[in-house]
Formats: C-alpha cells, structure tokens, sequence
C-alpha cells in the first residue's frame, strides 16, 4: 500500500509524471477548465474537498518551485493568500491576471486538479521544481546563483 497520505490513485500519478517547470492549477468547484485538460476531478461536495487540503497534500509530494495566483487575491480573499504562502514558504510568488489564467494559463497546464472549493478566485497555479540539495550535490557541480541562493551559499 502507498505510504503516502494520498489514497487518489489519479492525483498520485500527475504528481509523478510532472516535471521541472511543468504546471500544475489546482482550482476551485467552478473553474472552467477546458475540454481538451487533463483532469484530475476531486470535487465531491461544497467545500469538499477544500483547497487548504488538497494544496497541502499535493505539498508533501511535488517540489513547488514557484506558485501563482490571481493578482484579485490579496484584496478579495486575503485569508486564502495566506494559507497558500504558509504551504509553500519557500516558492517564488507571484500574482497573474484572474482572465490569464481562466484561459492562457489553463491552455498550458499539465493537469488540473478540480477541488470542491467554494473560494473566490481559488486558483493555484503550481510550477513543478527541483530540490537543489539532490540536484546539486556532486562535486565539481556549480549551481547558478539561483539555485546557490537556495541552497544558502
């Protein structure tokens, strides 16, 4: 059995087939996601599952190299904004126009994972990392200064 918190065998298998730099939109109950995407549909109930939940399991399985959101965020649902900085401490942030990534951004993502969210522009747009400490690691290896500034050196 898997050792991971993640019973959705669908869910398990787009984190693992994600790649440095590819996109990952986690989103809310109503986004519009297009009929061509890959998606990952978790959506039972209102609220269920919520984004805090869904975001913090994907968290513990795919290296969050830079996160994005709606640039309405910060004023319109300062509570979410929050809990997404408090999951992913680590990423480069930052914000998008709502209508990029209702149309541009989800033409381009890997997978979509659908939420039951009830949350006011609940789009997370995950960029797939790498982890400097593995990736960096042998000698004679020279990060660029991107990732030596992760790394702390």
């Amino acid at each position: 059995m898997n050792r991971g918190k993640s019973l959705n065998a669908e869910l398990n298998y787009a984190i693992s087939q994600m790649g440095h730099g590819d996109l990952m939109i986690v989103c809310d109950a109503g986004f519009p996601i297009p009929s061509s995407a890959w998606r990952v549909d978790l959506a039972i109930l209102p609220d269920l599952p919520d984004l805090q939940t869904v975001l913090s399991l994907i968290n513990e399985n795919l290296i969050a190299e830079k996160v994005s959101y709606a640039d309405a965020l910060p004023v319109h649902n300062q509570p979410l904004l929050e809990k997404v900085k408090a999951l992913f401490p680590d990423a480069e942030h930052a914000m998008i126009a709502h209508e990029t990534i209702l149309g541009e951004m989800a033409a381009k993502a890997k997978v979509i994972v659908r939420t039951g969210a009830f949350d006011p522009w609940g789009n997370i747009l995950l960029y797939s990392g790498v982890n400097p400490a593995q990736w960096f690691n042998k000698p004679g290896v020279v990060p660029t200064e991107y990732y030596a500034k992760k790394l702390g050196r």
